[in-house]
């Protein structure tokens, strides 16, 4: 637990994360795992918050709008309490990395040091709807490749925690990172996630060396199919939606 927040044991586990290795992972393959980042139990408190209708502003059920099988549900506010305190902790160490990229991309940074200023630029832009997102995958569920945009203002790094165990209460479900390179052949990335364990990856594109300096290359993610079980996850994007 941090000394000092008491209570508060998230910003601490994020602060000890080894943030050098983070950051040169994400600029070889775009994706990276931090240490834990919920116990088990805090773990599968969020998970149980499914059932709970009152803590959803929204559900969206993957089949009907072509995503693939499966159901998520957006949190409303007030978020629970792990929630905002690991995006709280988790942007100010994505934001160096952030700021570096679209420096090389040769492209404005508009993300200002705090994450309260920055969600005010987008709701002053229209993007007033929160995005933390709780995801449900059942057996022969699955997540198709997509982007997380949901606007004009875009945090090009995001986080999934997964809230279940692989290989006890699902098989199957590995993330999925695909990276469209510049003049060259595609490249997939799959992730199998621990328990509480987080998944940083790049939300849009990012910048890969090319004889021209730096391009950026496109980025989706998605979950493989689910063999057995329930998986559930948490996804923490930087951005409202519109």
């Amino acid at each position: 637990m941090s000394a000092t927040l008491p209570g508060r044991p998230w910003e601490a586990r994020v602060a000890a994360a080894d943030w050098e290795t983070i950051r040169s992972d994400l600029d070889s393959v775009g994706c990276a795992l931090t240490p834990p980042l919920l116990t088990t139990a805090e773990a599968r408190r969020i998970a149980a918050l499914y059932r709970d209708d009152q803590r959803f502003r929204s559900t969206i059920d993957m089949n009907r709008y072509r995503f693939g099988e499966g159901e998520y549900r957006y949190f409303a506010d007030p978020f629970p309490d792990p929630v905002l305190a690991l995006k709280r902790a988790l942007y100010p160490r994505l934001l160096p990395i952030a700021r570096d990229w679209w420096i090389k991309l040769r492209r404005p940074a508009p993300w200002p040091d705090d994450l309260d200023e920055w969600l005010k630029m987008c709701h002053a832009a229209g993007q007033t709807k929160t995005t933390a997102i709780l995801l449900k995958y059942e057996t022969g569920d699955w997540n198709a490749l997509h982007r997380d945009l949901h606007g004009e203002l875009v945090f090009p790094l995001q986080v999934v925690i997964n809230l279940t165990s692989p290989g006890v209460d699902h098989t199957g479900g590995e993330f999925l990172l695909y990276e469209q390179r510049p003049r060259a052949q595609s490249r997939g990335t799959a992730t199998v996630i621990p328990q509480g364990h987080g998944l940083i990856f790049t939300t849009r594109d990012r910048p890969v060396p090319s004889a021209r300096g730096w391009s950026a290359a496109p980025v989706r993610h998605g979950v493989s199919v689910v063999r057995s079980g329930t998986r559930f996850t948490l996804g923490l994007v930087f951005h409202d939606a519109a």
